[in-house]
């Protein structure tokens, strides 16, 4: 039976939780696990996935994690093969670890196979289409090679696969989903295409129902609190499954009724609230995209709705960066000039209501920090 937690919380009491649980603040008093988190593999390892559709804000996320960690250890990562970056969800691009991905994309892919397939029709591609594409990938980076995204499209076109439009990233993003191919090593500011079997040799299989409630364990750990409905609406997998899974990992896990409605996290983190949960100072920059607002159906909790259309201008799906003090979002930032005149500009929700003192001297070493990593 799953503990239950009667604490009364607020909204941002919700938020800072989630920056423990996120690696967003330290938990307090527990030393990070090894191969878990404190490195930029074990970071990206705890998040089970990061969205990371935009690859520099992808790799500030992680950074925001990881406290001394700079750009190049980042990239380091992806050229290694440490973390790899593809569509194990939502069809939308995301950092896992390596290990990871071949069970998540049997649980997902699939399904999303079956959501685009009119897009697929309206773009000529068929099954045959696939497969043709797949050889032909395959055969020029054999041998462990890699080849970026405009050369695998000069390859098709020549093979009568025209690329135009949106058809050739559609079918890279199928041969990725199942499995041939994977985004690799960094070349500049874009990653070239590998073989999945080359650069990922060993990896989980699980059942699907043990594949779905290792998801929901580790996802509720590093999320929570969330919902069930949160998660089904993270993965797309469906929520009769989801339900039928969780009550596989709820023993493990922590209930906290908050207006009405369970939220689940890891005993670690809901133990704070004895003490109270620490972030309540906390300033932090977060990249666009960031898991601390995506990674939620409902993102209320942390982001007060008449301020929602500020992160996302017109509702165009590109969310900016978010200023968080004390688990809430209160504005965005952007950063201003290059090189040494860079600087790091708060956009408030209130401007009314500027940074105090204190919140303003940890802004600026929240800016200082960010522009270090940039630098690292």
């Amino acid at each position: 039976m799953a503990a239950r937690v009667k604490n009364r919380v607020d909204r941002r009491t919700m938020g800072r939780l989630r920056l423990v649980s996120q690696r967003l603040v330290p938990l307090p008093a527990v030393p990070p696990a090894p191969g878990v988190s404190g490195s930029v593999a074990g970071t990206v390892r705890w998040m089970t996935a990061m969205q990371a559709q935009d690859l520099q804000a992808a790799i500030w996320a992680v950074g925001a994690r990881v406290p001394g960690a700079g750009l190049s250890d980042v990239r380091s990562a992806l050229d290694s093969g440490a973390v790899v970056r593809s569509w194990p969800m939502r069809g939308t691009l995301h950092f896992v670890a390596p290990e990871d991905l071949h069970w998540m994309l049997d649980l997902t892919a699939e399904r999303l196979t079956k959501s685009i397939a009119a897009r697929h029709r309206e773009l000529g591609i068929t099954w045959a289409d696939i497969e043709k594409c797949r050889d032909l990938a395959l055969e020029q980076v054999d041998g462990g090679g890699a080849a970026s995204r405009a050369e695998l499209f000069q390859v098709f076109d020549a093979a009568g696969q025209p690329t135009e439009g949106q058809r050739g990233i559609h079918i890279l993003g199928t041969l990725c989903r199942h499995g041939w191919l994977v985004q690799g090593p960094l070349a500049g500011n874009q990653q070239l295409m590998v073989g999945f079997e080359d650069w990922i040799p060993e990896s989980r299989k699980l059942e699907r129902q043990e594949a779905i409630a290792a998801f929901l364990l580790r996802y509720f750990r590093s999320h929570g609190p969330a919902t069930v409905r949160d998660f089904a609406w993270w993965t797309q997998i469906p929520l009769i499954e989801v339900r039928a899974a969780f009550e596989d990992v709820k023993g493990q896990l922590v209930e906290l009724e908050f207006e009405g409605t369970s939220y689940w996290l890891s005993g670690e983190t809901a133990s704070l609230l004895d003490s109270g949960a620490p972030g309540q100072r906390s300033l932090l920059l977060l990249p666009g995209f960031d898991e601390f607002v995506l990674g939620y159906t409902d993102r209320s909790l942390v982001l007060a709705p008449e301020h929602a259309n500020k992160i996302v201008p017109g509702g165009n799906g590109v969310f900016k960066k978010t200023l968080v003090a004390g688990g809430g979002v209160i504005g965005t930032w952007a950063v201003e000039g290059k090189g040494p005149r860079a600087a790091v500009v708060p956009e408030l929700f209130d401007d009314a209501r500027p940074l105090g003192p204190a919140a303003g001297a940890a802004f600026d070493r929240a800016a200082r920090s960010y522009l270090k990593f940039l630098n690292t």
